[in-house]
């Protein structure tokens, strides 16, 4: 293979210092249980941002109550608001929840994720509820029919990330990042 770098050096030589080592041990992969209960502590900690988002929406909004015809809009300012949160935070390598458990998102070479890619993964990540909320939606299902149903779905979802290569849950495959065990980041 021919470097097209100008700073391409002669035969045995490396191109440059930071190049990285081909045997150097990948980052290890969080066990499916520790990503679980990450994902369980990050669902307790987004009832704080629905109740302060729902409740500003509501309150500007004068919404009289749950069935008023503006909860589409809601629905659709939480959206936004989920994706502010996590793309914030993936940019910046980890979410309370993520540090709390010691794991970090990183792309597919360890580096951190950009905004776009974090984006990306916000989107793909809703796979973990549009398969049962569009099951639920025509069949018009009791409370506790919809929480077996979204409940079974993420415990197969989950699952299938045994068969990823790396164990990595297949969303973030589809993004292009990667969620590795790292001590919580420093501020900076």
């Amino acid at each position: 293979m021919v470097s097209s770098s100008p700073e391409a050096s002669g035969p045995g030589q490396s191109a440059s210092p930071s190049a990285s080592t081909p045997h150097a041990p990948a980052p290890a992969v969080p066990g499916l249980w520790r990503r679980m209960a990450c994902w369980l502590y990050e669902g307790m900690l987004l009832f704080a941002v629905v109740f302060v988002s729902g409740w500003l929406f509501s309150t500007l909004g004068q919404m009289r109550d749950a069935m008023d015809e503006r909860r589409h809009l809601l629905q659709a300012f939480l959206f936004v608001v989920f994706g502010v949160y996590f793309v914030w935070f993936w940019a910046k390598g980890q979410t309370l929840a993520m540090k709390t458990w010691n794991i970090r998102i990183v792309d597919r070479r360890g580096q951190p994720v950009t905004q776009g890619r974090a984006l990306a993964r916000y989107l793909l990540s809703w796979v973990w509820f549009l398969p049962p909320l569009a099951a639920i939606a025509p069949f018009k299902l009791s409370g506790g029919e919809s929480t077996v149903l979204i409940f079974g779905w993420v415990a197969i979802w989950a699952l299938l990330a045994r068969f990823h290569p790396e164990r990595q849950f297949w969303h973030d495959a589809w993004a292009g990042t990667r969620l590795i065990t790292s001590k919580p980041m420093s501020r900076q």
